[in-house]
């Protein structure tokens, strides 16, 4: 969703309101803009004339009610980032990607995790990392969701791939340079770090075997080590492993980067622990393909 900002000029000053549509206005038109485009399509007049017409009709309606915090913040937003010195820009929008999205709960842990996360990636899907103690019970050791970027799930899909097809959109996200996240929520409140150490040593170092042979002792080294004693990890605690731009592997503890790698074969083994041929959670990595299957269809 999407707010269109309004102004309520009434005697007490000026308040900050807005609306909600399910759609994107282009901001206001700029006073004597340079003739930078030869002429304007009969789709964006309308949008501004329907913009116009509607703050009119809503600055009526919401001066009965200015109380509201969420409309302040709006126009609050759409002052810090409007300049009547800046053209006007248009751009796409989505509804998945509003900020005000609601969170999605990992149902058996009651984890939350954010709709967005960094602006631009998109929750596909959560699941849980299960280990059995002792070979006598499992343990829920943490929730984990899976967040790609929208607009490089876009371009993948410009690109002709298909969810059903002969390669899948999964595997074009573990293959190529999309940024990713596998975002950490700790649930099992006596984890230690050597014990998360010691978990991606074995599985990270059967994947990377796999992709890449077994001479890749350094790189899985380069990646445990950053799991140092030092760092604390309770319930609650968040662990965010991140492709960057150039397959940069990047590690951050409650929000404190601990470590970067260049390696793709490094991001791509950590991207098939959670959605690869035998991932931790068979049904987070199905959410994923729905997910991603939706967005082929739209």
């Amino acid at each position: 969703m999407f707010y269109l900002p309004i102004l309520d000029l009434r005697k007490r000053g000026i308040e900050m309101v807005g609306l909600r549509f399910p759609f994107l206005f282009s901001q206001p038109p700029i006073k004597n803009p340079p003739p930078r485009f030869p002429s304007f399509s009969s789709s964006v007049v309308a949008c501004t004339l329907v913009g116009a017409g509607t703050v009119a009709v809503a600055a009526v309606s919401i001066s009965k009610n200015s109380s509201n915090p969420i409309l302040q913040n709006t126009l609050n937003f759409f002052f810090s980032n409007f300049s009547p010195n800046n053209p006007v820009s248009y751009g796409w929008g989505s509804l998945s990607l509003a900020s005000d999205s609601p969170p999605v709960t990992q149902t058996r842990t009651g984890m939350a995790f954010p709709s967005v996360i960094g602006n631009s990636q998109r929750l596909l899907g959560v699941g849980m990392r299960k280990k059995c103690l002792m070979g006598l019970k499992n343990i829920d050791v943490y929730s984990f969701g899976v967040y790609a970027d929208d607009g490089d799930i876009k371009e993948v899909l410009a690109s002709g791939s298909q969810v059903n097809g002969q390669k899948t959109l999964i595997e074009d996200i573990m293959e190529n340079d999309i940024r990713t996240t596998v975002r950490l929520q700790i649930v099992y409140g006596r984890l230690s770090i050597g014990s998360v150490r010691s978990a991606f040593a074995e599985s990270v170092g059967n994947r990377l075997k796999k992709f890449g042979g077994s001479d890749n002792k350094e790189l899985l080294n380069s990646f445990t080590s950053q799991f140092k004693d030092e760092y604390k990890i309770p319930k609650g605690s968040i662990i965010d492993i991140s492709r960057e731009k150039g397959n940069v592997l990047r590690t951050t503890i409650d929000g404190n980067e601990i470590g970067s790698i260049q390696s793709q074969l490094l991001c791509r083994s950590i991207l098939d622990l959670y959605i690869g041929d035998d991932p931790f959670d068979q049904k987070a990595k199905k959410d994923v393909e729905t997910s991603l299957a939706s967005l082929v269809q739209k």
